[in-house]
């Protein structure tokens, strides 16, 4: 099992931690993507709350399916569906649910520092599905899962990290993953993106990409999050495609085998074009697929999944 009671950040979490998840998680391939009834009884009898108090498609249906896939018995919350909104507090909510015997709570947050406080007022197991710019670890594990896969290996990898860094909680576990499994990180942003202390990240920082393209195994594609960005200054969509956006005649700089990620959802034709984005080297439907095996896997480790739910 994981070194670790909870799920908070990427930061916790040893290179054998994340090892431990993404092998089980190839284990998991079989029932997610060649068997007929895909569901193991892995969590039986489990109960999962997922309480996304912002909005998700990608993460919050990952999560169902996963839940479903392991046979655990899951409700689903929302910000507008939950007391929250009728001026409860966070711990008076999470007390209420907790009194019901939860075994878990997946927390998707605006603000960050949510699902540590979720914590702090239950005995039940957390998982952050995202808490505002701060951290996104089941993000990173499939992300590594994807890249590993296509790879083989994780360790003297170089990376790439392209984008809006200022704003991505991608960014902030992504990048201390692959330097914990031994890969290179460089980000990569216009100054109004950058990240302000590129040291506490350990990795270099740079405002071209024209000069570090030629030179990566992963272009890491982030999204440009217009709702977090709080009155940063930006130059137009146009302007910023062609400065940061990966087009077609970036992608031919490229090493042979290198590929192409994004956290998804894409902006088409700012931070990517479209014809990239469908293009041979993406494998962003490879990352969608990768995170119903990730997550299947770490909600099976955090939970104490039975020895034969991965193969009965």
């Amino acid at each position: 099992m994981l070194s670790v009671k909870h799920l908070i950040d990427t930061y916790s979490l040893t290179a054998d931690d994340i090892t431990q998840i993404l092998d089980t998680a190839a284990a998991f391939e079989s029932v997610n993507n060649a068997r007929v009834i895909k569901k193991v009884p892995a969590l039986r009898g489990r109960t999962i709350v997922n309480l996304f108090l912002e909005p998700s498609t990608r993460t919050k249906s990952s999560f169902e399916l996963a839940e479903k896939r392991l046979s655990a018995d899951s409700i689903s919350m929302g910000g507008s569906t939950s007391s929250v909104v009728k001026g409860e507090s966070l711990a008076d909510t999470i007390q209420t649910i907790d009194a019901m015997n939860v075994d878990m709570f997946i927390c998707r947050a605006r603000l960050a520092g949510t699902p540590q406080k979720i914590t702090e007022n239950t005995d039940a197991i957390v998982i952050n599905a995202g808490d505002g710019k701060h951290q996104h670890p089941t993000q990173a594990m499939l992300d590594l899962y994807t890249i590993r896969k296509h790879f083989g290996h994780l360790a003297g990898l170089k990376v790439a990290i392209v984008g809006d860094l200022a704003h991505s909680r991608v960014c902030g576990s992504l990048a201390p993953a692959l330097k914990t499994m031994g890969a290179e990180v460089v980000l990569v942003g216009p100054p109004t993106f950058q990240v302000d202390d590129p040291e506490w990240f350990g990795c270099p920082q740079t405002w071209s990409l024209d000069e570090v393209i030629d030179d990566v195994d992963v272009v890491y594609m982030l999204r440009v999050q217009l709702e977090r960005m709080e009155g940063a200054t930006i130059p137009s969509r146009r302007e910023y495609n062609r400065l940061y956006g990966l087009d077609m005649n970036r992608v031919h700089r490229m090493k042979e085998n290198a590929i192409i990620c994004h956290p998804g959802p894409m902006n088409r034709g700012m931070e990517i074009n479209a014809d990239v984005a469908d293009c041979g080297r993406s494998r962003i439907l490879n990352q969608v697929n990768a995170g119903v095996l990730t997550r299947m896997a770490e909600m099976y480790l955090l939970l104490g999944g039975e020895n034969n739910g991965i193969s009965a």
